[in-house]
């Protein structure tokens, strides 16, 4: 079974938003994480940087006005 932790990085510092993801799902209104035991959670204006399968981990960076351009 593979459970990842989600963190999002904002200016160098890492915020654990999520332990334990069992899915995660880009849609048009954010990227839904979701686990067994708790309500899926919505992540709005970000993007997944990086995944690291080996470590267990998704990474995700908030969008900025600089992004979206």
């Amino acid at each position: 079974m593979c459970q990842l932790n989600v963190v999002m990085e904002r200016e160098g510092e890492q915020e654990t938003l999520m332990e334990a993801v069992t899915g995660l799902e880009v849609t048009g209104q954010g990227i839904i994480l979701r686990t067994y035991f708790e309500e899926p959670m919505t992540v709005d204006n970000a993007s997944i940087k990086r995944i690291d399968f080996l470590g267990g981990s998704v990474v995700l960076t908030a969008d900025t006005a600089d992004n979206n351009k």
